[in-house]
């Protein structure tokens, strides 16, 4: 028997690793791409292009443009969101 854990703790350590994995800035998986989240520290997480078809994650992308427009200081997608709403939504996405 074994524990489980909660669905955001899953949705970050996944994250997480699939950062860990991807070091190298220049290189993202194929399937996915980089995005940078948080209204301060910026940290850079590697997701799925599936999460494009979902609205939750839209929206995210239009606060995106509205703050930054297209110019991406960090190299990548910045989104402008506290880090623990973006892995509530990953978690949510990951698990539909």
């Amino acid at each position: 028997m074994g524990i489980r854990l909660p669905s955001v703790v899953q949705a970050k350590k996944i994250l997480k690793l699939q950062s860990l994995l991807s070091r190298n800035r220049a290189e993202v998986p194929k399937g996915h791409f980089a995005v940078y989240v948080g209204e301060v520290e910026k940290k850079r997480y590697v997701v799925p292009t599936s999460y494009l078809n979902h609205p939750s994650f839209r929206s995210l992308l239009c606060q995106a443009e509205e703050e930054f427009g297209f110019n991406h200081p960090m190299g990548g997608l910045t989104i402008p969101c506290k880090e623990h709403a973006f892995l509530d939504l990953a978690s949510r996405l990951q698990a539909s």
